[in-house]
This record gives structure tokens, sequence and C-alpha cells, in this order.
């Protein structure tokens, strides 16, 4: 005679609560690890960008004797005879100049994820070029006077994320896990660690990135002027 054996089918309630306590639980190990690993990767891209940012300031640099700023504008629309709107003080005003001077320079490069920025389009004629939210660099100038090649090397030229896009060297923690990219004159880029205290980025000796004086790369006679990339929708 066959014994009559019920199986069980599925899980007990207690079982599958189990288990999704257990889901849970590694989700939210994994969940903020998955996300500074993907901070990190946008931070490399920034750093990555800005290097590739410099190659043309170099070159635009040899040709009309320094970076771009208001002087240079007009020497550019008479070299190139380009339709690109160059005046204005945001850095996608400034920046642009590298693209009438250069008309195959790919937008990509000026991108940086920020919660003010747009994955650039490619179109680079007329008012399309490096619009509103396509670029995601402050560009640092000597007041009204762009810097350039021949500037003390350990001075910032490009730097990112800023909170909310301000020109007040206030920086956004959230896009780069705590850091800002800082690329300088000699085209080398780091990481700098945003303080929590006021969103500055410390140089060491109490000093944050836009103080002056005699111990800092500015020294006394530089007054850095942050400009900041112009925000989406704007």
């Amino acid at each position: 005679m066959k014994a009559n054996i019920k199986r069980r089918k599925g899980f007990t309630l207690v079982e599958l609560l189990v288990v999704i306590v257990i889901i849970a639980a590694l989700a939210s190990i994994a969940t903020p690890a998955a996300f500074r690993a993907l901070k990190r990767a946008d931070a490399t891209t920034a750093t990555s960008n800005a290097k590739e940012i410099y190659k043309f300031l170099f070159l635009f640099d040899e040709e009309f004797g320094s970076f771009p700023d208001q002087t240079t504008a007009e020497t550019v629309r008479e070299a190139t005879d380009t339709s690109l709107p160059l005046e204005g003080d945001t850095s996608n005003d400034f920046l642009r100049q590298l693209i009438a001077y250069t008309p195959d320079l790919s937008e990509k490069i000026f991108y940086v994820k920020t919660p003010y920025t747009v994955k650039p389009d490619g179109v680079v004629t007329n008012t399309d070029a490096l619009k509103a939210g396509e670029c995601g660099f402050g560009y640092i100038m000597d007041q009204e006077i762009a810097q350039g090649v021949s500037g003390r090397a350990g001075r910032p030229v490009l730097v990112a994320p800023l909170l909310n896009a301000s020109t007040d060297w206030s920086f956004d923690r959230d896009p780069f896990d705590g850091k800002a990219i800082v690329l300088r004159l000699d085209n080398s880029a780091e990481a700098l660690i945003i303080r929590e205290r006021d969103n500055k980025v410390g140089v060491g000796n109490g000093k944050t990135l836009e103080d002056t004086g005699d111990e800092t790369v500015w020294g006394t006679e530089f007054t850095p002027t942050l400009r900041a990339p112009q925000k989406r929708g704007n």
C-alpha cells in the first residue's frame, strides 16, 4: 500500500518575508556603492573633458596670444569669418571662441554631468553652438583678462561642478561624491574635496581655491574671476 504523501508547493508567508528582508538588506548595501561608482565615472569623464579642452586652449593661445576673452572675440571673428555669437560673460560665451576657431571641434568635451547641464546635441551653427546647458565648466580669468599658457603653472583655469552654476566659488558636492574637478595651466587635473560646511574647495593652510595673497597660486596681483556656465533653460 502506497503512503499518501502530500508535497508542499511554494513558499510559506514567513519564508517569503525572510527572502524579501534579505533582498532589501543586500540592496541597501549595494545601492550606495553603485551610486558612488557612477559618480566616480562621471568625475573621470569630466577630468578627461577638461584636459581635452586644454589642448584647444593651448592652440588658441598660440594663435591669438591668450585664452579667450572679450578682446580676442573680434580678432577671432575677423580671422574665421564666423557667424557664432562670441560676446558675453559666461563660460559658454568665452569657450565658444574655441569652436569658432576650430569648426570641427565637438561640443561633447565641454559637458559635465550636473543639475544645470544637458548632453550637447552636436549642433555648432549660429546660436546652437554651445548653447545654455551644454557647458558645465566654470572658466577663470583675471577680472576681464584671460589667462594663458605663460601664466603661473598652478593656477586653475577650469573648474566643475559649480553649485547652481553660481559665480561665488561654491561647488556642488553631489555630482562627483564630494569632489570638484580642477584643471590648471600646466594641464594637470585633480579632484579636490568640497567642504561640507560652506561648499568651498580647500587648498590647505585654511585657504580656499579663490583666496589670493602671498601663500596662494594667485599671488597679490591677480584677481581670479569665475565665469559660470549658462544653465539649461536660460
